[in-house]
């Protein structure tokens, strides 16, 4: 059986990025050290994706001797590999989070994902990242009885938390949208957009080296030492770090590394493809206007076009820890539902990656133990929410715990049976879901 820690090997080459779409249009290769020996530092980081990355970021601009391992390489997990997309709000709808924990708390929630989508455009043009941004996300109904909740929703956010850039799309004007007869109507947020994941990752790893922070790539850490004791020690198979505080940012990909934050999060595997590129007369009639698309299927189906006006279509999960042997014909599938007129359309990549949930689909930030902070499962929303979180992590190891706050009073609870009953749990809980989608229940 594969064990959570196998994912860092389990359907990856060690050290190389996955075949992706992304790493062949990666606009910079890196080739940081691997740590030999002992190092010292104010703070150790570890997980070389958005959350780590950017705390690193803000910790050396802090002026704070931070050093980063990543047992890959910069941007090898999640944060490489995903849609992309720049989404405005949590993974969760207002009216929920409301209901859960008050219009207050939701407010401060709501306005906290306003600045992470603020956050990355200004990173992108504040160090130079070359990531293909562009803005517009469609949100689409699958199912009839969700456009009346899809108006709801849009008054909501207009009328409650004066977010204007949401409009209301009803069923003639989603057909002119997005070329697929799949869809009953949604609503077009403008305030949001998307990227070049790995892009954006690689631009963040080259900020935070050029502000003073010191990372090594290839260095898998295997234990921790020193919790709340004074200085931790974090070991890897070469050398060690030591440290007066320690950042987990490793989501998906954190094993047993910690088993408070691992009983908190679910690994799950989802999977992308990107075809042929198309004319821009094509591409226009797939996704008008160049913006990206998401569904309201459980089991999410998400797209949009490359800069070279690729479909990257996601679509699909499992859950189990190996990926499938065909990822394109895996993908593929949900590719033909979405768009018929796509069935024999080329497809020149196809990847898969691992990311993290939580039980209620909201991030996990947690203090294990004093000296340690720990921030992961954003459950398909990390783009912007994990760049945030690592500057949240950074401004809480400062002395500045305000942010950190508002997401670990969430109390997100752990899955029944902890990090090792969590997974047959969730599998079955999963396949209801998905079996529900197929069936239009």
């Amino acid at each position: 059986m594969i064990t959570a820690l196998d994912l860092l090997t389990a359907n990856d080459t060690p050290g190389q990025h996955a075949p992706s779409y992304y790493a062949a249009t990666a606009n910079r290769a890196t080739n940081n050290p691997s740590l030999e020996g002992s190092v010292n530092c104010q703070v150790c980081v570890v997980g070389g994706g958005y959350t780590g990355l950017s705390a690193a970021l803000h910790l050396a601009e802090r002026g704070i001797d931070v050093v980063l391992l990543e047992a890959n390489r910069i941007g090898w997990g999640a944060s490489g590999r995903n849609g992309g997309q720049v989404g405005s709000g949590q993974r969760v709808e207002q009216t929920v989070l409301e209901e859960r924990h008050g219009k207050a708390h939701a407010k401060l929630l709501w306005d906290l994902a306003e600045q992470s989508k603020a956050l990355v455009r200004d990173l992108i043009s504040r160090h130079g990242i070359a990531c293909d941004y562009a803005p517009g996300i469609l949100h689409a109904d699958h199912r009839k009885a969700y456009v009346e909740e899809s108006r709801d929703h849009v008054e909501h956010l207009r009328l409650t938390y004066g977010y204007e850039d949401i409009r209301f799309v009803d069923g003639d004007e989603i057909g002119d949208l997005v070329g697929s007869p799949r869809y009953f109507g949604g609503s077009l947020d403008m305030g949001a957009g998307h990227l070049h994941p790995l892009n954006f990752a690689l631009g963040l790893g080259r900020a935070a080296e050029v502000a003073g922070a010191r990372i090594f790539e290839e260095t898998k850490v295997t234990g921790i030492d020193g919790k709340g004791n004074g200085r931790i020690t974090v070991a890897t198979g070469q050398g060690n770090v030591t440290a007066d505080h320690l950042i987990l940012a490793c989501n998906g990909y954190l094993g047993r590394l910690d088993r408070q934050t691992a009983s908190h999060v679910m690994p799950i595997n989802n999977f992308i493809v990107a075809t042929e590129p198309f004319s821009p007369e094509e591409a226009e009639r797939i996704i008008r206007g160049n913006v990206a698309v998401a569904d309201s299927k459980f089991v999410i189906n998400y797209f949009r076009l490359s800069a070279d006006r690729r479909l990257l279509f996601g679509g699909g999960e499992n859950y189990g820890y190996r990926f499938p042997e065909d990822i394109k014909a895996f993908v593929r599938g949900p590719l033909q539902e979405i768009f018929p007129q796509l069935k024999d359309v080329g497809l020149d990549y196809g990847w898969g990656g691992t990311l993290a949930i939580t039980p209620k689909r909201m991030p996990y930030f947690a203090r294990p133990a004093p000296n340690m902070l720990t921030a992961s499962g954003y459950s398909g929303h990390g783009v912007a929410m994990a760049t945030l979180g690592g500057q949240i992590l950074a401004e809480t190891v400062a002395g500045t715990a305000g942010r950190f706050d508002v997401f670990e009073k969430l109390n997100i609870p752990a899955f029944p049976g902890g990090d090792r009953l969590r997974f047959p749990l969730l599998v079955l809980a999963m396949t209801w879901f998905s079996l529900r989608d197929r069936l239009g229940i």
